[in-house]
């Protein structure tokens, strides 16, 4: 696993989080009128999740596991190896849904699911990221 790479992914990760959280409203419906504040959001928790994907990448390929065939069995790898909880693994599964939505099938968001991510899952990411750090500061 190259740290240096790892660190500046969860550098990265950690600015989308802020941008999110900073730019969220606290009311769904807004989200649902704003133009531009789904734009913000919806690129960033895309980009939050293709970060935690590629980390997961390099953290599987320290471990001389075979690479996963899909973006989210890159979670049931590292909840299988006893590196995240089964929870942490399924919340960030299902953040792969919403990325492949986002990415392939725009106009089918529904802004208010988006909201309730932000505002009751982002923690999910930054828990992945916790996770990481120790596994770098701990070998």
């Amino acid at each position: 696993m190259d740290r240096e790479v790892v660190e500046q992914k969860l550098e990265s990760l950690r600015r989308c989080l802020q941008r999110i959280e900073t730019k969220c409203p606290s009311d769904a419906n807004m989200l649902v009128a704003e133009f531009d504040l789904q734009d913000i959001i919806s690129l960033n928790l895309s980009r939050a999740v293709q970060l935690c994907v590629d980390i997961g990448a390099h953290l599987i390929s320290e471990m001389n596991n075979p690479p996963p065939d899909t973006m989210g069995q890159t979670f049931d790898i590292l909840a299988q190896t006893g590196l995240l909880d089964a929870s942490l693994a399924s919340n960030l599964k299902k953040a792969v849904g919403f990325r492949n939505i986002a990415v392939h099938n725009y106009e089918a968001i529904n802004w208010h699911i988006v909201h309730s991510i932000v505002k009751n899952h982002l923690t999910d990411f930054a828990a992945f990221a916790h996770v990481v750090s120790l596994k770098l500061n701990h070998p």
